[in-house]
């Protein structure tokens, strides 16, 4: 039910989910489009890469279990609201993160967690809120 392909896509895996967390992950493809200019000779994902990866996995399919026993169909999309994101180390071509979610509330079609993004040493690279809502299209 994700809105989303190839190559903007960012979710390999859904780890553990419930009413209150999700966990979920993905590993960055050495040949990411986006790696070609950023940085030159030094590639690293751009934060507002990261920033989606987080969205996609702690938002949008946290959104989408949290809808689960509601009408939610390929005419609903998923609009990303806000974002408050601190960033503490680099993620490098081919590295895998696990991105945790936790559910501040949902009401009102609007969801609001606290997310995390670790790499493959559990270390933290990135922390903060996001929140979003589902728009139903006609």
């Amino acid at each position: 039910m994700l809105p989303y392909t190839e190559p903007f896509l960012f979710v390999d895996e859904i780890i553990s989910v419930s009413d209150e967390n999700i966990a979920g992950n993905y590993t960055f493809s050495k040949d990411a489009f986006f790696y070609k200019g950023h940085f030159k000779n030094y590639p690293v994902t751009p934060g507002v890469i990261l920033t989606e990866c987080m969205a996609q996995i702690g938002l949008v399919c946290f959104g989408i279990y949290l809808l689960k026993d509601e009408n939610v169909s390929e005419k609903s999309t998923f609009a990303l609201s806000s974002t408050e994101i601190d960033f503490y180390l680099p993620v490098f071509p081919g590295e895998k993160v696990t991105v945790i979610s936790e559910k501040i509330y949902f009401r009102f079609q609007k969801l609001k967690c606290k997310v995390k993004l670790l790499n493959a040493k559990d270390e933290i690279v990135a922390t903060g809120t996001i929140s979003g809502m589902i728009l139903k299209r006609e």
